[in-house]
């Protein structure tokens, strides 16, 4: 597997969600996509240090590593999975990451992600400012046309603003105007609300990359000789 391929992939299937903001039927269609190479290239991680270590597993998960690596008593293999283990959960304890994570553990255990929401929010973000969802008529889980999501939002865009900037008034935030705001396709997920499917992907490729630098790098200085 060549995890460069998957990262361009993921770079691509980004430009295909961004491009059909905010149909939520094919948000949802590509997001699957993303989340498949995400795995994909989290796979190509243990392949190569299968490889690099000699481990022979047929299947390139850090769990199949792990349980070979004690078989053998490779103790340098069991080294890199443990490192693994704890750099993977030091990279997703924030929001986007720790989202993404969740995503990829509903798709790998053959569950479908709940109803992707088409929501109004403010382009510029302070802590606790609240998104609109709108609601549109959807056939076969399209919507009908965008002529017919503009109304709603037009219809929806003066109590949006009504709320949030009564917030920020409170707070001492700036006030936004119409033009200030975005539609966008949001996603609740095990405890995660209303996280925006495009801005957590495009964080997450920057998290994945890191990952896979830094586990070719572990697995050199594991696998350098003395």
């Amino acid at each position: 597997m060549n995890i460069e391929k998957e990262i361009e992939e993921l770079e691509s299937i980004l430009k295909k969600i961004k491009q059909f903001e905010p149909d939520p039927y094919y948000v949802n269609y590509y997001f699957n996509s993303y989340l498949f190479s995400v795995n994909n290239a989290y796979h190509g991680i243990f392949e190569e240090a299968n490889r690099d270590f000699g481990l022979f597993i047929r299947e390139y998960t850090k769990d199949a590593f792990l349980e070979k690596a004690t078989k053998k008593n490779d103790q340098k293999a069991f080294s890199f999975g443990i490192w693994f283990e704890k750099k993977y959960d030091e990279y997703h304890q924030s929001d986007y990451p720790n989202f993404i994570k969740k995503c990829c553990k509903f798709q790998n255990d053959g569950k479908r992600l709940p109803k992707v929401k088409i929501m109004i929010n403010a382009k510029k973000r302070y802590v606790n400012d609240p998104n609109q969802e709108i609601i549109c008529n959807m056939k076969d889980g399209k919507i009908g046309s965008k002529e017919e999501i503009q109304i709603e939002i037009r219809k929806q865009l003066p109590i949006f603003l009504e709320i949030i900037n009564y917030k920020r008034n409170n707070f001492n935030e700036p006030i936004i105007n119409k033009n200030q705001v975005s539609v966008s396709t949001f996603l609740d997920i095990d405890g995660n609300e209303d996280m925006n499917i495009l801005d957590a992907s495009k964080n997450y490729l920057s998290v994945l990359k890191k990952i896979v630098f830094e586990a070719r790098e572990k697995i050199k200085e594991l696998t350098r000789w003395p």
